[in-house]
């Protein structure tokens, strides 16, 4: 909000200009917005960190083989990236359409039941809390302006918004695979440089700095004490890659492979 001052915390709202307010809100939403774009990095990348490091582990600890180690690493990480990209997609274009036929149909409501949109729109305020004839009142004001009854009516009676803050889904298919794929590489770098045993130590170790980075970085927006989102992320990790190296150690005596890879 360049250019504009807002106003001192104890005025009135006569104080606060249509422009200053205008700007203030498009900020919020621009805000909103990007903490959707955020979401879609973190979680991608440490999906791509647990998931990664969890198949290296497995596959190391049933044949300490580097070969079998980076294929199944890479397969993974590919899968991993197309699937979480797709998935991503696929769910957030079918949510906005779900989203999207709903507010059809309080749009319809409001065009062929008015009487019925106010009934509802008064219920829901005094449900907030306002007493029954001011949100009566309220609510026949509203009812007035059918555009405005029917935003607050999918606002409050649906919790939605009819502008739609967050990016296309096609971007948010683009942040989580690309996200994935970033976070998957980093576990198997290791394995292309140094011997099974010492590139699996490293995987490990840098594998739960990533983590513990991705849960510092996340606090900076959930507004979480730093040290703990960075431990819950990295213990996550930890018993991902901990309960797939003890799974692969152990598989191959269960079927009677013991000594793969040896």
């Amino acid at each position: 909000m360049i250019g504009q001052t807002r106003p001192a915390p104890d005025s009135l709202a006569e104080a606060y200009s249509a422009d200053w307010l205008a700007a203030h809100l498009a900020e919020e939403r621009q805000r909103v917005a990007l903490l959707g774009d955020i979401r879609e990095v973190v979680f991608g990348a440490q999906d791509g960190l647990v998931s990664i490091l969890t198949v290296v582990a497995t596959v190391a600890g049933a044949t300490f083989a580097t070969f079998p180690i980076l294929v199944a690493g890479v397969a993974a990480g590919l899968a991993g990236t197309f699937s979480m990209a797709a998935g991503e997609y696929i769910s957030s274009k079918s949510q906005r359409e779900l989203f999207e036929a709903q507010i059809a149909g309080e749009v319809r409501e409001v065009a062929e039941r008015p009487g019925e949109a106010e009934a509802e729109v008064a219920f829901l305020l005094a449900a907030d809390g306002l007493p029954a004839e001011d949100a009566r009142l309220i609510a026949s004001v509203l009812a007035r302006h059918p555009r405005v009854l029917t935003r607050t009516m999918v606002e409050k009676e649906l919790g939605l918004a009819v502008e739609d803050t967050s990016g296309s889904p096609l971007q948010g298919a683009v942040l989580m695979g690309a996200a994935f794929a970033a976070g998957a590489v980093l576990p198997l770098l290791p394995f292309l440089l140094l011997p099974v045993r010492t590139a699996l130590v490293v995987a490990v170790v840098l594998a739960g700095v990533a983590l513990f980075g991705v849960g510092v970085a996340k606090s900076r927006w959930t507004e979480r004490a730093w040290a703990r989102s960075g431990l819950e992320v990295l213990a996550l990790g930890a018993c991902a890659g901990i309960a797939g190296y003890l799974f692969g150690t152990a598989l191959p005596g269960l079927l009677g492979l013991a000594g793969v890879g040896a």
